[in-house]
């Protein structure tokens, strides 16, 4: 209740400062009248919208940070959208527009005394036949471990994480269709470090006692290259009603490239998204993430449920799949309303996957239209999980 309390605090007050800054007249659309970014981060000499982030993932339990988005457009690029916007008879005509690059600075701090910092960067170039993402940043993370797959503790130990990332892909498109191709690379070091080592010792069964102690209090790299294979056919990057992304990566983590640990990693995303009418649509998410290796991985690096009410790094295991549906109603241009559920598994053996135990999710939120030129709505989810209700500030898709 305490939680709810701040988080409804905190959305009447940025409701009532965007009425004040609407205004002005920079955050008013003249379609409808109502508050509206995209003026502002046009007009704007370095297109830079500021966004509190309130962490509410019991994980880390809780936190605050901030967020300043950099959207870099042409002035051609800008053209286009003014005139798409001023379109009053197609609400959604930058649908069809080519979405900005956009630069990202982040940092938080969570209730646990977990801190991360980092940046970020999403480019398209060529006129979208080139597509780039990366980033990188560095995190003291404090997150409870309760175990992979059918690796149970009795009691969860506290691990700290001190890591350096950097991730990065390329995707070029092939032809002209909605097909992209391209290298892919992610690199971690971390020092991993447990609170409460000793709690092992009956905890988990005997023989599994050494190999995880190991694991758990070493510094370990791991550094990976492979390929990505995307379609997608979206009428949104930020926020889309309808089309198809498919996506395809295939990692190798080797002594090579600099990792502690050979494995390779299998990630598959399919995501549906179909509108019936002006007023509902639906989506549909399918993900299955696989890690083969001869070993336990660290935690950092196994694969885990990512399920909206589920907090982070709950449930691992070597092999995982999930899936989640969503079903909106649109109310009128600016807000939404949506309702969700979805399902989990993860365990350390393909083979007894159809075994193990689903963990399903629940929930339902709202969004805003908040910058109709670029797509881009923001909003609330709230999701209940297996153990906990957990709050989610969305920018742009949940997916």
């Amino acid at each position: 209740m305490k939680r709810l309390t701040k988080l409804s605090l905190t959305i009447l007050m940025s409701l009532y400062s965007a009425g004040t800054l609407a205004a002005s007249g920079l955050f008013t659309d003249k379609l409808d009248g109502q508050f509206d970014a995209s003026r502002y981060l046009s007009e704007n000499a370095y297109g830079f919208l500021p966004v509190p982030v309130i962490i509410t993932d019991p994980a880390v339990e809780g936190g605050l940070g901030m967020m300043g988005l950099f959207f870099h457009e042409t002035e051609e690029e800008q053209a286009a959208r003014l005139a798409a916007m001023q379109d009053e008879s197609n609400d959604k005509a930058a649908h069809s527009l080519l979405p900005p690059s956009i630069s990202a600075a982040f940092g938080a701090y969570t209730g646990n005394g977990s801190y991360f910092v980092g940046g970020g960067h999403v480019g398209f170039f060529n006129k979208g036949r080139l597509r780039y993402m990366g980033g990188a940043g560095y995190g003291d993370v404090n997150i409870d471990f309760y175990g992979f797959g059918d690796i149970n503790l009795n009691k969860p130990l506290e691990i700290n994480t001190q890591a350096t990332a950097v991730m990065q892909t390329a995707k070029f498109k092939i032809s002209d269709s909605n097909f992209y191709l391209g290298p892919t690379h992610r690199y971690i070091d971390a020092e991993i470090s447990p609170a409460n080592i000793g709690d092992l010792v009956g905890n988990i069964p005997p023989d599994w006692e050494d190999a995880l102690t190991n694991l758990l209090t070493r510094n370990i790299t791991t550094s990976g290259v492979g390929l990505t294979l995307e379609y997608d056919s979206r009428d949104s990057f930020f926020s889309p009603t309808n089309g198809l992304k498919y996506e395809l990566n295939y990692l190798w983590f080797d002594e090579s490239i600099g990792s502690d640990v050979d494995y390779q990693l299998t990630e598959i995303t399919a995501l549906h998204y179909l509108q019936f009418n002006k007023q509902w649509r639906t989506a549909f998410r399918v993900e299955a993430n696989y890690a083969n290796s001869d070993s336990l991985l660290p935690p950092y690096a196994t694969p885990s449920i990512a399920l909206r009410g589920i907090p982070t790094a709950r449930y691992q295991g070597q092999s995982v799949a999930m899936s989640e549906v969503e079903l909106a109603y649109r109310i009128n241009l600016r807000w939404e309303l949506n309702a969700f559920a979805g399902i989990g598994k993860a365990t350390n053996e393909y083979s007894e996957f159809s075994d193990s135990p689903s963990r399903v999710t629940k929930g339902a939120g709202f969004r805003y239209l908040i910058a109709r030129r670029y797509d881009f709505n923001m909003g609330v989810d709230i999701a209940k999980g297996p153990e906990d209700t957990v709050f989610y500030i969305q920018a742009g898709s949940a997916w």
